[in-house]
């Protein structure tokens, strides 16, 4: 499908915005306006001129970041992708270096595990700061500030006197490095269109997970190396370093808001009289980043959708399973590979080579289930039902039960060939991509304007349970065998795969009754219904 003209891609975007009008802007379930803070108000009474509101110079406006060259788009879409590459390579480059780390500071086994774990858990915090502050600031400053404070934090991790400064350097580079990670989909949305960024989509949702399997796969041969035991976190440092300059250096603001913004402040330096100048105002300035409002936002709505919303609820559960079973596999194929086959710590991190080769094809595969997606945006006037998201879950649920069972019934056994249970790395990475990458995009035609927030639930509870995965897998595969261990991740898979086909049958039932699912699909349903009713009774009495 050739890409649209940027002319397309303005008419699009009004399309949509009047399509939100129509289907939305009525619905009780919309969220309210936030309120006009102190200053805008009193700009709008004081100012004797007519308010005037700065938006785009018409739909071609070069300034608008829907309206950048193709060529600008993918170099934006590139360096996201490379930040996102570069932050969750470091939660999982050190796993390789355990062995160096334990006899560095002379701790157990168990304590070595939560140098990724506590990365992990700053996961859970960061996005809290990161959301809002890209929100009221845009969103290169706000990247700035969390890819430079990432990459001094490795600084700590390199030069730790002990384990517990490596320990809190790790937990406030992973608050940090979640910044590309909370930011990126928002980026993306600012520079592409809904029609548009489907592959952008799949290039970014495929670097969150080509940054974990790149870990082990560089940390297995520098933890083998004569080099230090610190030269790992020199290796991150310099992967951060680098890409933090580029960042700075080549990422323009694309928050429309905040560009609006600046306009407006440059048009009132500009305006001819002060009357004039207080006449012109953003919409950005009219908003209510007031503590009150700004907490509700960031932190009530979160988990009382998580509370009352019976489809958050499940997608939580299964996408927290699913990636504490990613995580769990930097501790897992250890014990497999090295124990069981002999292999050595860079051989080991070959085999994660397996799990990117399954994401990129599940990112592929994902693909080609959005093309067919857009197949049926117009027939639903840009609001397909958020079901016909659910495909990628359909297989990736149950190849997740298949690789899990394949993975520990070959892999206890050394007198079975390395290959065969390496083979099923491939199936778990393919598994674990579409599942990922098709519920998110669920929950986000779910709620719309409410994704950030089932987003922000999501993410807090999937990084919890990820941070505690690596803490037991190993005693898990010791002390039950890699057979049962994996037996029992698929049979908690098999329990939870059939949601996709659940939620593709009474999903509309459920959203339909939900506080914060718009529902606009089931509204435009009934108009499809009228019309084919008119059409019907038209032709019958045509006939007559």
């Amino acid at each position: 499908m050739p890409p649209p003209h940027p002319s397309q891609v303005d008419s699009e975007a009004a399309d949509d915005e009047a399509r939100m009008e129509m289907y939305g802007g009525d619905d009780v379930r919309e969220p309210p306006q936030l309120s006009p803070n102190k200053e805008a108000k009193q700009l709008e009474v004081s100012s004797p001129a007519s308010p005037s509101p700065v938006t785009w110079d018409g739909p071609h406006d070069p300034a608008n970041p829907q309206n950048w060259s193709k060529l600008r788009k993918w170099l934006l879409t590139i360096l996201c992708a490379g930040m996102t590459i570069n932050v969750t390579f470091a939660s999982s480059a050190p796993s390789s270096a355990t062995s160096r780390i334990i006899e560095q500071f002379d701790i157990s086994d168990e304590v070595s595990y939560l140098v990724t774990s506590v990365f992990l858990l700053g996961y859970v915090f960061g996005p809290f700061i990161f959301g809002p502050g890209s929100e009221m600031f845009g969103r290169k400053p706000v990247l700035a500030v969390g890819m430079t404070s990432y990459t001094l934090f490795i600084l700590g991790q390199i030069f730790a006197p002990n384990v517990q400064t490596l320990l809190v350097t790790r937990f406030w580079s992973g608050f940090f490095a979640v910044a590309p990670l909370t930011i990126g989909g928002g980026l993306l949305a600012d520079i592409w269109s809904a029609k548009g960024r489907g592959p952008a989509t799949s290039v970014f949702a495929a670097s969150v997970f080509l940054g974990p399997v790149l870990g082990p796969l560089i940390g297995g041969y520098v933890a083998e190396s004569k080099l230090k035991w610190n030269w790992i976190f020199w290796v991150m440092f310099i992967f951060a370093g680098a890409s933090t300059l580029l960042m700075i250096v080549l990422l323009p603001e694309t928050y429309a808001p905040v560009l609006l913004l600046k306009k407006a402040k440059k048009m009132r330096r500009e305006a001819e009289t002060p009357e004039i100048a207080m006449s012109i105002y953003a919409e950005h300035e009219k908003q209510d980043f007031s503590l009150g409002p700004l907490l509700h936002r960031t932190l009530y709505r979160p988990f009382q959708m998580l509370l009352l919303e019976p489809i958050l609820v499940l997608v939580t559960i299964y996408l927290s399973i699913v990636y504490g079973v990613l995580y769990a596999l930097f501790e897992a194929l250890p014990v497999i590979f090295i124990e069981r086959h002999g292999f050595t710590l860079s051989q080991n991190g070959l085999i994660f080579i397996g799990v990117g080769i399954g994401s990129t094809l599940g990112a592929l595969t994902n693909f080609y289930f959005s093309l067919q997606y857009s197949k049926h945006v117009d027939h639903w006037k840009g609001f397909p039902p958020a079901e016909y998201r659910l495909y990628g879950a359909m297989v990736g649920g149950p190849a997740l039960v298949i690789g899990a069972f394949w993975l520990g019934w070959t892999g206890e056994y050394s007198s079975i060939h390395w290959a065969v249970p390496a083979v099923a790395t491939v199936v778990l990475g393919f598994a674990i991509s579409l599942i990922f990458m098709s519920f998110l995009s669920y929950l986000i035609d779910t709620y719309l304007m409410y994704s950030a927030s089932a987003f922000a639930a999501n993410t807090t509870i999937r990084s919890l349970v990820a941070a505690a995965f690596p803490l037991f897998t190993v005693q898990m595969y010791t002390k039950l065998g890699i057979n049962w261990a994996s037996t029992l991740v698929g049979l908690i898979g098999l329990v939870m795969a059939p949601s996709p086909f659940l939620f593709y049958k009474y999903g509309a039932r459920i959203r339909e009754r939900s506080k914060f699912a718009p529902c606009i699909d089931l509204k435009i349903a009934k108009e499809l219904e009228e019309e084919k009713k008119q059409k019907f009774e038209g032709s019958t009495k045509e006939q007559v």
